[in-house]
């Protein structure tokens, strides 16, 4: 194999991994994204459990009796 084809193999490799490099660095960056929603959505919801839990009565003889005792 002479040098101007090793050469061109070579620079051939580094064109393949700087795409690969940047579709990776794209599906990360998406990612990022995606997680920081879901973690807000995840303090959002453990609000809003937390919140009907602070509603609901907390132990069965805070519940008033059912109409017909």
């Amino acid at each position: 194999m002479s040098d101007e084809q090793r050469l061109a193999d070579l620079e051939s490799r580094v064109a393949f991994q700087e795409d690969a490099i940047d579709k990776l660095s794209d599906v990360i960056a998406r990612q990022d994204r995606e997680l920081i929603q879901l973690k807000e959505l995840v303090i959002t919801l453990h609000k809003q459990v937390k919140q009907l839990d602070l509603s609901a009565p907390t132990a069965p003889g805070d519940e008033p009796p059912p109409p017909h005792y």
